[in-house]
């Protein structure tokens, strides 16, 4: 489908990418991994013809469409969700509008018999397939499945896009890619808007997506259920691992070995090459051969090997005193914004040592109530009382807030630093990967990751013995993730943290505490067994949905409004027998429809009271099944009959 051949690609006066070859086939679902500035949004970006100035070729076959998923969003002001939603289908809509005005057309002439009457049922007939073949007509059935996949509610979908936030207006934008079907999908960082139910719908998407996947994304999880190929770039070019992430990592491991051994040998060879340089540099008679051997030297390419060992860091937390049992209790702790209710009438009690996720869909009161933990928020109702010698380190969601812009890094460290810990500013920064001239860099060119990279940090300068982190993982490279879990898994005192990435709170925390709808419910257990009861959870609240969706007008069967077709005698008796054919088959449809009809929502409203079974559950995704493909199987009959 797609081929890159000898890619080449200058950045900054250097190659960052460098004589780079690859093929992706139908059904390949890529990963593409490395460390921040490695190049992975950049190669994105040439693959999708965003980015055209660069050496090589990025060849396509035929007429494939590749979709991108772009962070500028243009949306048109005053349209709905619903509406924004169907601009997805731009040539399908052409069709449509196309095939209405050839129906028009043929209801309001009467030369039946002439060419260009002839012409309009070829049309009508070539439009009528098309759209067929594009699956148009269960196009509503896809937007509600996928928009109720993406956290959107059905009141949601009459709403101004205007109303919403900029994650939810992506979310919109990440529906309409995921609806158009692209022969090549090109994804970067798609997780980041998206609470953990929506990731874990994407991720069922996305193996199932009939087409070619290239994904950049942090959440390891994630890209081990998608993916099937994995492109490590790293040093100019782009290794490729024909397995899964977690595969990947293995094979990778065992390449690592390989590449250390090589450059052991090939460090001996170097050492000797400039020992006889230095020796017969100031022989007259060995000048010559020295000169050579240094052009040799210039020649080699240098074998570099990352070093990706976390556990050397052995980075831990500074504990303070220790706090008295109970760190935080709350009693009807409410939150508003104006006229809407955040959340309202919770109660919990944090104690000692807990280790709490708070987990939820985007909007929910989860930083709301971080804040107002850490003394950000000083406006609630309810009451909320701070435990004795509770020291609290907080990581803020938005790092612009809490950095100034004008220090260094190196600064920004020193001043968050006790006596104690101020020996220890540089090799902590090393070990966040900030080495050499980069903390000299101010910290208002730092990028996101390095952003939450520093503010991690400066938590780990000073003593705490509560830690309240909002999305720490937010923008940070899988190296980068992996050495401040590790830090947080030796912490020693209560931790309370906010995180869509299931990979990253496995092992750290034991319980959860769920927002949704207005209230907070607290949930023993780890993120696993938490998830699987979320899932059964999210069905029934997804059929409630739909329910709601279609309450307030019932869909009868669309009666087909029968046309004149006037030729010759003998071709209006071949019609007319076609006709009453179409339309026996389309009654024993229309019957079927309402027998699966009834049966699906029987089925939905027993969800409502009890958590259905797993062999309840496959019947009840059968019986969907069978109705959408009645549903279509009437939708063609009809435009058969018209």
């Amino acid at each position: 489908m797609l081929s890159v051949q000898s890619l080449g690609l200058h950045h900054s006066g250097n190659y960052l990418f460098q004589n780079v070859n690859f093929t992706i086939k139908k059904d390949d679902k890529v990963g593409l991994v490395g460390k921040n500035g490695a190049g992975k949004s950049t190669l994105l970006k040439m693959l999708s013809k965003e980015i055209n100035f660069y050496e090589g070729e990025v060849v396509t076959e035929g007429s494939i469409t590749i979709g991108f998923l772009k962070q500028d969003l243009d949306f048109v002001k005053g349209r709905t969700v619903w509406d924004e939603t169907m601009q997805a289908f731009e040539q399908i809509n052409a069709w449509k509008n196309e095939l209405e005005e050839v129906n028009h057309q043929m209801a309001t002439r009467t030369d039946y018999e002439s060419d260009s009457y002839t012409d309009l049922i070829n049309k009508m007939t070539e439009l009528n397939d098309l759209l067929m073949n594009h699956d148009a007509y269960n196009l509503e059935g896809d937007m509600e499945k996928v928009l109720f996949g993406l956290g959107f509610r059905a009141d949601d979908f009459q709403k101004i896009t205007d109303e919403f936030s900029g994650g939810w207006r992506m979310r919109i934008e990440l529906a309409k890619l995921l609806l158009q079907k692209n022969d090549i999908m090109l994804l970067d960082e798609p997780t980041n808007h998206l609470d953990m139910e929506s990731i874990i719908w994407l991720e069922n998407f996305l193996k199932d997506y009939p087409g070619a996947i290239v994904l950049v994304s942090h959440d390891k999880q994630f890209m081990t259920a998608v993916c099937n190929r994995t492109f490590d770039i790293n040093n100019k070019k782009v290794d490729d691992y024909k397995a899964n992430y977690t595969k990947y990592l293995v094979m990778r491991e065992d390449r690592r070995e390989k590449l250390i051994q090589a450059k052991k040998n090939q460090d001996a060879e170097i050492k000797q090459m400039e020992d006889n340089i230095n020796k017969f540099r100031a022989s007259a008679t060995k000048a010559s051969f020295a000169q050579s051997l240094i052009k040799k030297l210039d020649k080699i390419e240098r074998i570099e090997v990352d070093n990706e060992d976390v556990s050397k860091f052995n980075i831990r937390f500074v504990q303070s005193m220790v706090p008295g049992k109970v760190i935080f209790e709350a009693e009807t702790l409410g939150k508003a914004y104006g006229q809407k209710q955040i959340f309202d009438d919770v109660d919990f009690i944090v104690q000692r040592g807990d280790r709490i996720a708070l987990l939820g869909q985007n909007g929910q009161g989860k930083t709301t109530l971080a804040k107002i933990l850490a003394g950000d928020i000083k406006d609630y109702s309810g009451v909320w009382n701070l435990g004795h010698n509770v020291n609290i380190g907080y990581f803020a969601q938005n790092q612009e807030e809490v950095l100034t812009p004008n220090k260094t890094v190196l600064e920004e460290a020193e001043d968050a630093a006790t006596e104690e810990t101020r020996p220890r500013v540089r090799d902590l920064l090393g070990s966040f990967l900030f080495q050499g001239d980069a903390v000299s860099k101010k910290t208002k060119v730092l990028s996101g990751g390095e952003r939450n990279r520093l503010a991690l940090c400066k938590l780990l300068l000073r003593p705490f013995n509560t830690l309240i982190m909002d999305e720490p993982t937010n923008h940070l490279d899988i190296q980068s993730k992996e050495i401040i879990k590790l830090a947080l898994q030796n912490f020693e005192g209560t931790l309370i943290v906010i995180s869509h990435d299931r990979e990253f709170l496995q092992g750290l925390c034991d319980k959860i505490y769920e927002f949704r709808d207005g209230k907070m419910k607290e949930f023993l257990g780890d993120i696993n067994e938490y998830l699987e009861y979320r899932q059964k959870e999210t069905i029934r609240e997804i059929s409630a949905e739909k329910a709601k969706l279609h309450s307030d007008v019932k869909e009868e069967p669309k009666k087909v409004e029968e046309k004149p077709v006037v030729s010759n005698s003998q071709a209006s008796n071949i019609v007319s027998k076609e006709q009453k054919n179409i339309q026996n088959k389309i009654k024993k449809v229309e019957e079927k429809i309402s027998e699966l009809e009834a049966k699906v929502e029987e089925m939905e409203a027993s969800f409502a009271k009890e958590n259905p079974s797993d062999e309840t559950l496959e019947k009840y995704n059968k019986a969907k099944e069978e109705l959408d493909n009645a549903l279509q199987e009437w939708e063609y009959l009809g435009t058969q009959l018209d």
